[in-house]
């Protein structure tokens, strides 16, 4: 295991190949490191950028250590992959990886990133101490998604096939500067054998086979904005988990990318699962702040006790997103 650094981002030997982080942070030991992992066609830093510099969000990174991880080979500068490359699993490098840096962390995923983070969570429960999963599909493709895949091959790019995993249909029928950015991205990335690699082997995913017998075992926030291609994959997840350790996160107005469209919202939602996870009890929920309760509200208690999960609705009425069973916060955005 050989780690080299400049600045904050680390080159780490696995036995798996290298890995590439960025870490920073409060560098606390004593609390679980908070891990991201990227979706397919981005890396960390295009993926987590816009959340993690927003300005509410330093709070939260000044009482933690942060550690972005890039799936292999998708890193600005990364080595291009030989024809014919297998592409290693990235919850075994993640294995190694977590063996040799930190004790427990908290999981942030976006697509097949969550999905990643799901499944290392499911072989190391002890490892990880909350998940929180945006636009998240835990279940292998079935055959009609194995169909339209072969089909998409055909008729459209690589690029084309993966943005269409990313943003909503609204959004791509706008193209909006944010579509024209990451296409462009991808079009012009120097390591696209890499990223077709990595897209292969999401498609290629196994069912997760998540149940209520078989679930996971901490705190878990799922996101997954309105309209999202995800949308039905991240209810049907939803419905799987434990009603008394899930939340549920459905952010109107955010598109396919919640953490790039709505920093804001997901960054409140984001302190309150780490408050109801026992930590930053004293941080100030800035503009949520005004709506704390410690008793369930009216609504909650007739609506929300009926209900499979805690669910936050992210839209002009405003929701609730209760950290745990027994601490309820309203929200009104």
């Amino acid at each position: 295991f050989t780690m080299w650094f400049s600045l904050a981002e680390h080159c780490v030997e696995t036995s798996h190949g290298v890995l590439h982080v960025t870490v920073h942070g409060a560098g606390n030991v004593r609390r679980p490191a908070i891990l991201t992992f990227h979706d397919v066609g981005m890396d960390s830093k295009s993926c987590f950028s816009t959340l993690f510099k927003f300005e509410e969000m330093q709070e939260i990174v000044k009482n933690f250590t942060v550690v972005h991880v890039d799936a292999p080979g998708q890193e600005d500068g990364a080595a291009i992959y030989p024809a014919g490359y297998l592409l290693c699993p990235c919850d075994s490098v993640l294995i190694t990886f977590l063996s040799f840096s930190f004790r427990t962390i908290i999981g942030v995923g976006v697509g097949a990133g969550a999905y990643i983070l799901s499944k290392f969570t499911l072989t190391n429960p002890e490892a990880v101490e909350g998940l929180v999963l945006i636009n998240v599909d835990t279940n292998a493709r079935g055959w009609m998604d194995w169909a339209a895949q072969k089909l998409s091959n055909l008729t459209s790019s690589l690029s084309d096939q993966i943005l269409s995993h990313l943003f909503s249909q609204e959004e791509m029928s706008a193209n909006t500067e944010l579509i024209q950015t990451h296409k462009e991205r991808i079009a012009k990335a120097p390591n696209l054998i890499n990223i077709e690699l990595f897209w292969k082997s999401y498609q290629g995913r196994r069912d997760l086979n998540i149940e209520r017998n078989n679930t996971f075992k901490c705190p878990v926030m799922l996101v997954v904005g309105d309209q999202a291609p995800y949308e039905e994959a991240a209810v049907e997840c939803n419905s799987k988990l434990d009603p008394t350790t899930t939340s549920f996160l459905k952010m109107a107005d955010a598109g396919g990318m919640p953490q790039l469209t709505q920093p804001s919202k997901l960054t409140e939602a984001f302190k309150y699962f780490i408050q109801g996870m026992g930590y930053m009890a004293s941080s100030c929920m800035t503009r949520l702040s005004r709506s704390r309760t410690t008793s369930l509200s009216s609504s909650y208690s007739m609506e929300g006790s009926r209900s499979r999960s805690r669910t936050l609705s992210q839209g002009s009425q405003g929701g609730q997103l209760p950290p745990s069973p027994s601490h309820t916060m309203e929200v009104s955005c």
